[in-house]
């Protein structure tokens, strides 16, 4: 162990409701958890606006202000929280170590990570300015799709998830575009069948996004076909991608065990990973549901392992 590190009882990287709600529990255990928010503290939920969907908050809460809630109430229990990114780690070392922002070195008798999943964007200016403006561009539909209730949308992607996301918004949307830039969708047959059988769902095939428009909010996004170079202009108010998610874990390839996409490989029904006394807990690891709420859920079952693997080890 270096002189120079600071030890640890339980090391928490990355914020939001899983990194947030594992410092909770972590903490009331008497762990002394230390977390590491990451560059963006909060998470993802930072960048939405309105959260309706968390238990506890029947008028509704901002994204931003939920985060803060939560980290007021891990610190209340005695959580340090410190601002910094994790950018290498040695965890099959004993103890564990980690390296925040390249020179601060950590060392762990256990790491809970929650670092989360990045939603892929198309990249258009307007995309990325009317999504920091809260102006109908998200990456969640069954986050925001509510808001768009008897409305024009459209949907960028051809997957599962894409498909899946399509058909719940038909269930409110009055019409969902769905924009697909190949002849054909990459999503399973079922799911293809659900889409091509859904009467107000209208797919674009051998198309892509020119534009978004909307000075404060989505007006409508104009579309292009790659095969006849043909512009048209849907008039909607909500705009959503669903071209996937990538894992924040790629200082942990090589030791952790992951799927093919980066997410890491959780024991069923636990957050323990390949490696005794390293823990994964919401989105980093979970491709499935990706919603606050089960976020917060997997961070709490983090923390209980995390302290019935110190008490079984005779750490703590």
């Amino acid at each position: 162990m270096s002189e120079q590190a600071e030890h640890v009882t339980c090391l928490i990287i990355g914020s939001g409701p899983a990194g947030y709600t594992a410092a909770i529990y972590a903490a009331r255990a008497d762990l002394k958890p230390v977390l590491y928010t990451g560059m963006v503290p909060g998470g993802q939920l930072t960048e939405t606006t309105e959260v309706d969907n968390f238990p506890g908050y029947p008028k509704g809460i901002t994204g931003p202000e939920l985060m803060e809630d939560l980290k007021a109430q891990a610190e209340r229990f005695g959580t340090q929280v410190r601002f910094g990114m994790a950018t290498k780690a040695d965890l099959n070392a004993t103890p564990k170590r980690i390296w925040v922002d390249d020179t601060i070195e950590i060392t762990a008798d256990t790491v809970i990570i929650s670092t989360g999943a990045s939603a892929k964007w198309l990249g258009l200016p307007n995309e990325t300015r009317l999504r920091m403006n809260a102006g109908g561009v998200s990456a969640c539909a069954v986050c925001d799709g509510f808001f768009y209730r008897g409305q024009d949308v459209a949907i960028v992607g051809a997957g599962d998830t894409a498909a899946e996301e399509a058909t719940y918004l038909s269930k409110l949307c009055k019409k969902v575009y769905m924009i697909v830039r190949r002849s054909e969708m990459r999503a399973s047959k079922a799911m293809q069948h659900r889409v091509k059988n859904t009467a107000n769902i209208e797919i674009l095939w051998d198309s892509e996004t020119e534009d978004i428009l909307g000075a404060n909010a989505v007006e409508g996004v104009v579309v292009k076909n790659s095969k006849t170079g043909e512009l048209r202009t849907l008039n909607v108010t909500g705009f959503f991608v669903a071209i996937g998610h990538k894992p924040n874990t790629d200082i942990f390839k090589g030791q952790l065990n992951m799927d093919e996409l980066g997410y890491i490989d959780v024991v069923g029904g636990s957050s323990k990973t390949n490696i005794p006394g390293v823990f994964a807990v919401g989105d980093c690891a979970d491709k499935t549901y990706r919603q606050a709420v089960t976020a917060a859920g997997s961070g709490c079952m983090g923390a209980l392992d995390a302290e019935r693997y110190l008490a079984a080890s005779g750490v703590h």
